[in-house]
């Protein structure tokens, strides 16, 4: 562990900056107190300071509580504490944060922060909540539900983050940082067996290969870390006997470090996936009006689909990366990485053997991108960072639609991106208590789509209908400037305030599910969308550091907002509205505000009290629709208006020097609509009540090498739907996807 001094900012090492880490992340991941398994509970009496634990918002390394920004941190332990499975899971424990899967599939993300965020995985929709895996952005949502193995730390980083980060980080960002190289050979090998058929195989080995530095540190390191994650399902088709939402998953990632000298390091890394899991089941939440006599099933997760059960996503990427540090102030970085994915999945709307809404799509993706990136810390009273980033994508695929067995459609396409940024952010002492902050990232984007959508005869796409819906291949160029302005002061040594006025910005694009012949303006491009957002926070300690506190109000003006809607068009003239049309527009204004809460309470030695609260507002200004401003009628998505989580921890040493902890968190949300749908036209959104889920842990660590840990999620096994489609006006679709069931599992980790 790392401890930076808020004073010197030099770095130090040792059993205190361990545990100052521990506490600082028990502050924003909540339960994830005494984060190291070796210090004792008592030793928790000894942290002095929330700055423990190192985090890269601002793209230089900075202490957690210094950092005015919205900002939760996890580190492994409290990952592996809070039972944090893939990044659905911290949904409940990061302020504002709704993330799930995305409909029918188990590895395709679905984010949002604070309102912002797209549930659209179509190629050419970008989403808005960057992911990023250590200092690579996955551009396409395909893949993106990162499963939890071998990391080193978790970010969440709440509000625009367009100066540092770019476009596509409207609402926030998420980084996953891999564990690194160390200069000692260790590693770890885990098993967990739980209810399901739950069987889930993590191990990591890393240290040094050959060589050494000047340092006497290895000139060669290299670490390669595995998963087998499998799970029954949690439902049957009970048409073919199938399981649907099970899960199957084989992951690797592997890297190598070459020290060439104590300023000079080279890192290749390279990770795949393999998930071949198969369809997530939905329930009906409405008999389908085309399919008389089939009711709804009891069971939230059970289908009667006819279509094959196959979901399969590969994805693989590497990079390499050069840090050079060239005197005492200067340190430059340049990053190049690829990126690909590729998809098919079959997605039946209806879950029914009939062919009403039957569709298989194939999706595929590649991105190359560049990044150069210099830091300055003379040790005076300026220091930033600025760069250039360079992102070429292709991201295509072909859906192919069969509607009652009668309409068979094909849409096929690519969407190209090139992308070129600037951006700077520094820091000025204007005195030694209070800071300015500016930053500003210039975009200049290129992005073309070739589109070709037509109709088919037979279900076997062999013989074209004559009809073509969209044939078309356009470029439309965007350009953008985020800047950002914070100042923050130290009120006392422990009581940091900020205040911070930021922008951020997704880009444009083209619907691929244009029908020009019908709908003539969906072939038109949609606009890119833009928040300007105003920010007060503090981070503050109290009563010997025995409460730690952070609060965040944020104000947020959001432009020309992109929603993707699933409705109908008049397909044969009779004024009826009986064809199944995939719209994108830009609805208009919106205002989001809200208040974030992140709290800690450690009463003495063996418990701990942390969590957060959430208030979230968001209010459409402005929604035109058929020419009439639609606002009052329509409701954000994902956004709930109240949300929060409570866990409590015990810990305890043991006679024989092992450990032991217990843990229960309580985590609660209110109504939310999970869906956007244009109300007037008949649809109605998927919604879901405020529910609570109760989870729970306990873990015992021994004085050596060996974890054991008993877990158990959804304790009271609620049923609560997380998304689902509404299609009801023209195939009489109405299904809801729900969150995971009950789970308990046992893991036995041993560490070497």
């Amino acid at each position: 562990m790392i401890r930076i001094d808020r004073h010197s900012r030099h770095y130090h090492r040792g059993r205190r900056a361990a545990l100052a880490s521990a506490v600082a992340l028990a502050l924003l991941a909540p339960a994830a107190w005494a984060q190291d398994a070796a210090p004792a509970a008592a030793e928790a009496r000894d942290a002095k300071t929330l700055g423990g634990l190192t985090v890269t918002a601002r793209k230089r390394e900075e202490t957690l509580q210094e950092v005015p920004v919205a900002i939760t941190a996890f580190t492994p332990e409290a990952l592996d504490r809070l039972n944090i499975e893939d990044l659905s899971d911290l949904d409940a424990q990061v302020p504002n944060l709704t993330i799930y899967a995305a409909r029918g599939s188990s590895s395709t993300i679905t984010a949002y922060i604070r309102g912002v965020g797209q549930s659209d995985p179509l190629w050419g929709v970008d989403p808005g909540v960057g992911i990023y895996m250590d200092d690579v952005y996955i551009a396409r949502p395909q893949g993106a539900l990162l499963d939890v193995f071998d990391v080193e730390r978790i970010e969440v980083l709440r509000g625009p983050q367009g100066t540092l980060y770019g476009k596509n980080t409207i609402g926030g960002a998420i980084k996953y940082i891999s564990r690194g190289l160390p200069t000692q050979f260790g590693g770890f090998a885990s098993v967990t067996a739980g209810n399901y058929g739950q069987l889930d195989v993590k191990a990591a080995v890393a240290g040094p290969i050959g060589g050494a530095t000047q340092g006497g540190d290895a000139t060669l390191r290299g670490r390669l870390s595995v998963a087998s994650l499998n799970r029954d399902g949690f439902g049957k088709n009970r048409f073919t006997n199938q399981e649907v939402s099970d899960k199957e998953v084989l992951a690797l990632r592997g890297s190598l470090g070459a020290y060439v000298s104590d300023s000079l390091d080279i890192q290749f890394a390279f990770d795949w996936m393999d998930d071949q899991s198969g369809v997530r089941g939905a329930r009906m939440l409405a008999p389908n009006r085309f399919a008389p006599g089939l009711l709804p099933l009891d069971d939230r997760y059970d289908i009667r689909s006819g279509m094959p059960n196959v979901n399969d996503t590969t994805i693989k990427g590497a990079s390499a990366v050069v840090n050079w540090r060239a005197n005492e102030d200067w340190t430059f970085k340049y990053v190049l990485a690829k990126r690909e994915s590729d998809t098919e999945t079959n997605i039946d709307f209806d879950t029914l053997p009939n062919k009403i809404a039957d569709v298989k799509a194939f999706y595929s993706d590649q991105q190359v991108s560049h990044e150069v990136q210099a830091n300055y810390d003379g040790g005076g009273r300026a220091r930033g960072v600025m760069g250039i980033y360079a992102f070429d994508g292709e991201a295509g695929g072909q859906v192919l639609n069969n509607f009652f067995n009668l309409s068979f459609g094909d849409t096929q396409g690519t969407v190209y991106t090139e992308s070129l940024a600037f951006y700077a952010d520094w820091t000025f002492d204007l005195t030694d208590k209070l800071k300015l902050d500016v930053g500003a990232r210039y975009t200049d984007e290129d992005k073309r789509a070739k589109v070709f959508n037509q109709g088919y005869r037979d279900a076997n796409f062999t013989i074209p209908s004559g009809v073509i819906a969209a044939n078309f291949d356009r470029k439309i160029n965007f350009k953008n400037t985020s800047p950002k302005v914070s100042l923050d002061y130290q009120l006392t040594p422990d009581i940091l305030v900020y205040g911070l006025a930021t922008r951020g910005f997704k880009s444009g694009g083209y619907n691929i599910r244009a029908q020009a012949a019908a709908v003539p303006r969906s072939a038109e491009p949609f606009d890119d969308e833009v928040v300007d957002s105003y920010e007060l926070g503090s981070k503050m300690a109290f009563f010997d550091q025995r409460v730690f506190l952070n609060l965040s109000y944020f104000h947020n003006k959001y432009k020309d907002i992109q929603l993707s809607v699933f409705t109908a068009y008049d397909s044969n003239g009779d004024g009826t509205n009986d064809a199944f049309f995939g719209d994108f527009t830009n609805a208009g204004q919106g205002t989001v505000q809200g208040l974030e809460v992140e709290y800690q309470w450690l009463p003495n030695q063996n418990w701990l009290i942390s969590g957060n609260l959430a208030w979230l507002d968001a209010k459409y200004d402005e929604f035109m629709y058929a020419g009439v401003n639609i606002a009052k009628e329509q409701e954000f998505t994902n956004a709930p208006e109240f949300s929060g989580a409570l866990n409590v921890e015990y810990r305890t040493d043991l006679s024989d020097g092992s450990n032991l902890s217990a843990r229960v968190g309580y985590s609660y949300q209110s109504e939310v609509v999970a869906t956007t749908e244009i109300v007037r036209t008949g649809a109605l959104p998927i919604t879901q009540d405020g529910y609570g889920l109760v989870n729970a842990g306990v873990t015992w660590k021994s004085r050596g090498p060996w974890t054991v840990s008993l877990q158990g999620s959804n304790l009271a096994d609620k049923e609560y739907r997380t998304t689902g489609y509404s299609l009801n006006s023209a195939l009489g679709v109405y299904t809801g996807f729900y969150g995971p069931p009950r789970q308990y599992s046992l893991t036995v980790k041993y560490d070497f």
